[in-house]
């Protein structure tokens, strides 16, 4: 009884933590947006959920991290469906499947968390933020050369003397990017809303790098 009852507090003790960090994310991510990263303090943060500097810093490093918590859950979800991705698939199509088929997933855990329509305003807030845009690339650098390696992984070459895997996972990026933007700046927050935009533009890659774009084919 006594062991079953660690358990059960356990149990507890670890939900409790995850409802204050993630309403910390919340409180934080309002703010970013209401005031603007910069003119927001942790600890206007830590006071909006009653808690103090100190259990704030317990959760986060610093602003930074709390302002990409979001994020990092939903790049979670990707790359875990990337490397579920079946090895007979071609590396693009192995990319482009994760993402369109991971969006529900990224989706529900994003909402247990935050309002899709409050992602869609960091989303923005990040954008037009320079300091949060920097740290936004770098992490995003860092996201690709992780996938890159795992194409590398799966076609058996090695990404330092094949650019191939590096050249792909650059390509479907920058389009990933642009249907961020046009997502963020539209008014449909929606994840069916995310996931046409998505696939609308990936479909473009193949014909976007065909050698004549003109009409008449001249």
């Amino acid at each position: 009884m006594t062991t079953e009852r660690t358990i059960a507090t356990g149990g507890l003790r670890e939900r409790k933590k995850q409802r204050t960090r993630d309403a910390l994310v919340r409180s934080a991510l309002e703010l970013f947006a209401e005031k603007g990263y910069d003119r927001t303090t942790v600890d206007e943060i830590a006071d909006t959920v009653d808690v103090s500097q100190r259990t704030f810093f317990r959760y986060f490093a610093n602003k930074e991290e709390v302002a990409f918590a979001v994020q990092e859950e939903a790049e979670s979800h990707f790359l875990a469906a990337v490397l579920a991705r079946p090895a007979t698939e071609a590396p693009l199509e192995a990319l482009r499947r994760a993402v369109l088929e991971s969006w529900d997933n990224i989706g529900e855990a994003i909402q247990e968390i935050i309002p899709l329509e409050l992602h869609m305003r960091t989303y923005r807030m990040i954008e037009c933020t320079p300091a949060l845009l920097a740290v936004h690339l770098r992490r995003s650098t860092e996201l690709e050369e992780r996938i890159a390696r795992e194409i590398a992984r799966r076609e058996g070459l090695d990404v330092d003397t094949d650019p191939r895997p590096r050249v792909v996972v650059a390509a479907f990026s920058g389009v990933m990017r642009m249907a961020g933007q046009l997502w963020g700046a539209g008014q449909d927050c929606s994840v069916d809303s995310i996931r046409d935009i998505t696939a609308a533009h990936l479909d473009q890659l193949g014909p976007a790098l065909a050698a004549n774009w003109r009409p008449d084919g001249r």
